[in-house]
């Protein structure tokens, strides 16, 4: 478990660095997020699209449980999305929020994504 554990820690890593390059070092060609298969190519398209709608995006861990092939974790930020964020006029205001997201790997890459974003949150402190 320790060692599925260093590998997200690892791939979350890539994620904060933008290192596309490597991204498919961590995740499965044909990777399917929230019941659609979107694979590597659109997983990297969506990631990309989150940095340039939030320029300051970090991935920060709060907590993660890894039960094999599964990691379950709690991600948190603190951000300041330049336009709207998942529909929202956030325009540049600092916000934070989480997102619960579970993974599944086949082998040694994420093959499917489970995310929830806590859009209540955001909702709160942008009224």
């Amino acid at each position: 478990m320790g060692e599925l554990s260093e590998f997200y820690r690892g791939y979350i890593d890539c994620l904060n660095r933008q290192d596309w390059q490597r991204l498919g070092d961590f995740v499965d060609e044909d990777v399917i997020y929230n019941s659609e298969r979107i694979g590597l190519s659109g997983y990297r398209e969506m990631l990309v699209g989150d940095f340039r709608a939030i320029p300051d995006l970090r991935f920060t861990i709060d907590f993660m449980v890894v039960e094999m092939p599964k990691v379950a974790s709690r991600l948190v930020f603190d951000c300041a999305p330049v336009g709207e964020l998942f529909g929202m006029p956030v325009n540049g205001r600092r916000i934070r929020f989480s997102e619960n997201v579970f993974y599944e790997f086949s082998g040694a890459r994420i093959v499917q994504v489970w995310s929830i974003i806590d859009k209540a949150a955001i909702e709160a402190q942008l009224s």
